[in-house]
């Protein structure tokens, strides 16, 4: 099959996901377009990377290796960049399963030379068994998920999202790796924007690169029941502010936040409009999806002012990793100690 050889690489960190992880494995195992290989890096976790690496023994298509950095996503990431042998370098969460086309869909995009990322269309499994009539599909990033006003088809954008992405291995030649100090680290505060920090740093490298998500390319990402309460909606939305403020102070607001501008004048003021008119015409759910965007936008707004504020006094630190050894590039903005 023609195109290029693709390196799947899953970053697990708890056992408590091994059925999941095994899930994800066997839906790359499963692609029609077959991947090189698959990278299972786990993070700071020697149970679970004796487990992976037992069951994986026999396999001449999986590789299972720790974690050669700090704790969190960002470094697991950069561990499997370095250790694939890839053209294009695809990430999928350890609690997703891809359908048999995503890579299919990923590889028709490297067509053109000048693509240097693609990303997919991530859909929520709820483990309720259905989306809480009060939960915006505006806000399915929340969870991980695509959300409601990202463009259809095949389009440029700013930025991948990570869990369901891939990138060419020049475009970390060009970029360095995912900075430390955005990204996730296990079950602490789930702060996030690693991959657009990255997509806004790889588009300032090469400015004739082209990002691409395609929404035929889809995976399908678990939802713990935990994270199906305001609670969670609460402190993530939050933990987006911080991220927001570390980006915009990082690679200035005009970049950092161009998409969050439409996002926020635009299709969240549609939502709103839509669950009041539920709420009018006695729908369920219709006032609680309202309340929640509102809600959702002022404890996102509150993170980034707290964000912004830390970082002004210097609070907050990040680092750009290289790959294959190279030396990091040091950040004045980040929110230290706080990350996955």
């Amino acid at each position: 099959m023609s195109g290029p050889d693709i390196s799947v690489v899953i970053c697990v960190y708890t056992e408590d996901r091994w059925e999941d992880i095994l899930a994800a494995v066997s839906s790359v195992r499963a692609q029609a377009y077959p991947a090189l290989e698959t990278l299972l890096v786990v993070d700071h976790n020697e149970a679970l990377l004796d487990r992976l690496t037992k069951e994986y023994k026999e396999a001449t298509d999986v590789r299972v290796l720790a974690n050669a950095g700090p704790r969190g996503l960002s470094a697991g990431r950069n561990t499997g960049i370095a250790a694939s042998y890839g053209e294009v370098i695809a990430f999928l969460d350890d609690d997703a399963v891809a359908e048999r086309d995503w890579l299919r869909h990923f590889a028709a995009g490297y067509a053109d030379p000048r693509v240097m990322a693609v990303g997919g269309r991530t859909e929520p499994i709820w483990a309720s068994g259905r989306r809480p009539a009060w939960f915006p599909e505006e806000f399915d990033w929340v969870v991980g998920c695509s959300y409601r006003g990202l463009p259809r088809g095949r389009v440029k954008v700013r930025n991948v999202l990570g869990g369901n992405a891939s990138f060419r291995r020049t475009a970390f030649d060009f970029a360095g790796g995912f900075a430390s100090g955005i990204g996730r680290d296990g079950d602490r505060l789930p702060l996030g924007c690693e991959e657009t920090e990255l997509c806004i740093r790889l588009t300032r490298a090469r400015p004739d690169a082209v990002l691409l998500i395609d929404d035929r390319a889809v995976i399908h990402h678990r939802v713990p029941e935990a994270r199906e309460h305001f609670g969670y909606f609460r402190t993530r939305t939050y933990a987006e502010g911080l991220s927001k403020a570390l980006v915009a102070r990082s690679v200035g607001a005009d970049k950092g936040l161009e998409s969050e501008r439409r996002y926020t004048t635009r299709v969240l003021p549609a939502g709103v409009a839509r669950g009041l008119r539920d709420a009018l015409l006695a729908r369920p759910g219709g006032a609680g999806r309202a309340g929640a965007i509102v809600a959702g936008v002022l404890t996102a707004a509150g993170g980034y002012v707290v964000g912004s504020v830390r970082a002004r006094r210097g609070g907050a630190a990040y680092s750009v990793a290289g790959i294959e050894g190279e030396a990091g590039i040091e950040g004045e903005a980040g929110i230290k100690g706080e990350s996955r």
